[in-house]
């Protein structure tokens, strides 16, 4: 399940988005708004929500999330191609 987070991740929320993985969350986020998707299969997916709710293009980037040990990595496609 995908959520759009605003403030602090519920331990529920939490527990959604790591169902597909299990041991990490795909998640996009809006540095300009200072928003985050996070869950579903690909960091695009989590991308068009951002992009559906307002969010530009350039102002998201793609990370993963490492549930046990707690570390983001950022290693996405939808990085990659643009002007910063």
């Amino acid at each position: 399940m995908i959520h759009l987070i605003r403030g602090p991740t519920t331990r529920e929320q939490l527990t959604e988005m790591l169902e597909v993985w299990e041991d990490f969350v795909k998640v996009a986020v809006d540095i300009r708004l200072e928003i985050l998707a996070g869950g579903g299969e690909t960091h695009a997916d989590c991308e068009k929500l951002l992009l559906d709710e307002g969010s530009l293009q350039e102002d998201v980037w793609g990370a993963t999330w490492w549930s046990g040990i707690n570390a983001v990595t950022h290693e996405s496609m939808i990085n990659t191609g643009l002007t910063r």
